[in-house]
């Protein structure tokens, strides 16, 4: 079920230039968290020079690039497939 903050963010007629990981979620398709897995992968750059504690900002104009290509989107999901599957083999063992 889609949030109420979810919902009118993707009604937005004009988005705002840089948004936040959570909208960036949101308007890529993907959780929250796997934002910053995207980022360390570098397939997502956050604008500016943030520092590691900061909030990240990602450019609306280098998401509409990513948003509609499907071999990137296809990287991103393998990129997430295989930081999970390490992350619970190291748990299992």
């Amino acid at each position: 079920m889609m949030s109420e903050a979810k919902s009118k963010f993707l009604a937005c007629r004009h988005l705002p230039a840089r948004l936040t990981a959570i909208e960036t979620s949101w308007y890529l398709g993907f959780s929250e968290n796997d934002i910053p897995i995207l980022a360390s992968s570098r397939l997502l750059k956050p604008v500016g020079n943030p520092t590691q504690c900061s909030t990240k900002y990602y450019a609306l104009k280098d998401l509409k690039k990513v948003h509609g290509d499907t071999r990137w989107i296809n990287r991103a999901s393998v990129t997430l497939y295989h930081y999970w599957q390490l992350k619970n083999e190291k748990r299992n063992k």
